[in-house]
């Protein structure tokens, strides 16, 4: 059964979100990711083809050893996406975070 992933849901798993944590500031291999979690290592490849497959990381030989770097671009397609949304609760904040200010208790 070929399953068909959506980012969003690749990315509301927290250990796939640690993953994606754990690579924004260098190339790993599969070992060295999952040795920072108390699962088993299919399991982590489990997340880490899901988060391949979502196009979230890529995937680059060196040698022997395949490393896992993020994919910028989606990470910015998805920034993107999500933006209005920030905003829209920025405002909202902003706007009740004002009337808290002039909120005067009788």
């Amino acid at each position: 059964m070929n399953l068909r992933r959506d980012v969003f849901q690749a990315i509301a798993d927290p250990t796939r979100r640690a993953i994606l944590f754990l690579l924004t500031t260098q190339s790993l291999t599969a070992g060295i990711i999952a040795s920072n979690f108390d699962t088993a290592r299919p399991t982590v490849s489990k997340h880490l083809q899901i988060l391949t497959e979502c196009e979230l990381v890529k995937q680059e030989q060196q040698g022997r050893e395949i490393y896992y770097h993020l994919n910028l671009d989606k990470m910015k397609e998805i920034a993107d996406f999500i933006e209005p949304f920030r905003k829209l609760w920025d405002d909202r904040f902003n706007k009740l975070e004002q009337v808290m200010k002039n909120y005067k208790p009788n």
